[in-house]
């Protein structure tokens, strides 16, 4: 039987979400502001704390790209 997907387009996507948390948080200048502020919490420490759930979301995200193409246990 024949693979469905784009093997190519695949590995990109797998690419950009394994990059994209570490862009986001390299990238200080951007983020390093107090404002806005959430509950009291200045951005520069709220940002950071929301790619916490991020990262983890796009690492599950690129292990299931990388499960789906394979076939077996």
């Amino acid at each position: 039987m024949a693979r469905t997907g784009h093997p190519r387009l695949r590995r990109v996507a797998i690419a950009v979400l394994l990059l994209a948390p570490a862009a986001g948080l390299l990238w200080v200048p951007w983020y390093a502001g107090a404002g806005p502020r959430l509950a009291g919490t200045p951005f520069f420490y709220w940002y950071q704390l929301a790619w916490v759930p991020g990262c983890g979301l796009c690492l599950l995200a690129a292990y299931a790209l990388t499960r789906h193409g394979r076939h077996g246990p």
